[in-house]
Order: structure tokens, then C-alpha cells, then sequence
């Protein structure tokens, strides 16, 4: 299984750099007014697919984290809550007393 995994990532490389390689055009990007840059149009694709995944993957990093956290803390709740069930409750029993003055 391990082999498929790199095999498809291998493949995947490839067909993106033989992309690269075969779109290795100048893009003109008007930035503003009248400001222009030439940008080679793998490096334009890779800047916006970078800028579409890193806020995804963020945003899915710190709601796994979040969720991490919160069931920790319900974990740790449900820890105490089973050690106060366990620990039992000893009523004081009561202690006779004896009168010591008086003989029988």
C-alpha cells in the first residue's frame, strides 16, 4: 500500500513539473494603475493555489486543535467525576463512651 502512495505522488510530481516545464511563459499581472510584472505562469499557479490551501489548512489545524483541547478537558472532567464515585464515603461511627467513675 505504501507503494501506491508514493507511486501516485511520484506520478503527480512529474505531471506537474512536465506542466511546468512545458508553460514556461511570461504573464503579464497588472498590479496597479499602470505597474505591470512579468511572472512565469507555474510560479503565478503555485502562488494562487498557496493562497486558496494555507488558509484551509490552518483553519483546520486550529478547529482539530480546539476539538483536542475541549475533549481533554471532558476527559479530565469524567476522571474526577469517576475518582470522587470511587472513593467511598466512611459515615464516623459512633464512639462508646465509658463512664469511668462508676464501678458495677
Amino acid at each position: 500500500m505504501q507503494f501506491l502512495k508514493t507511486l501516485f505522488w511520484a506520478l503527480l510530481v512529474g505531471v506537474m513539473v512536465a506542466f511546468a516545464l512545458n508553460n514556461m511563459t511570461m504573464v503579464p499581472l497588472k498590479l496597479w494603475g499602470t505597474l505591470y510584472a512579468d511572472v512565469n505562469l507555474p510560479l503565478l499557479l503555485l502562488v494562487t493555489f498557496l493562497a486558496g490551501f494555507l488558509p484551509t489548512f490552518v483553519a483546520l489545524h486550529l478547529t482539530r486543535w480546539r476539538l483536542r483541547q475541549r475533549i481533554a478537558a471532558t476527559d479530565r472532567t469524567l476522571a474526577d467525576l469517576h475518582r470522587a464515585d470511587a472513593v467511598p464515603v466512611v459515615a464516623a461511627e459512633a464512639v462508646p463512651t465509658t463512664n469511668m467513675g462508676a464501678t458495677l
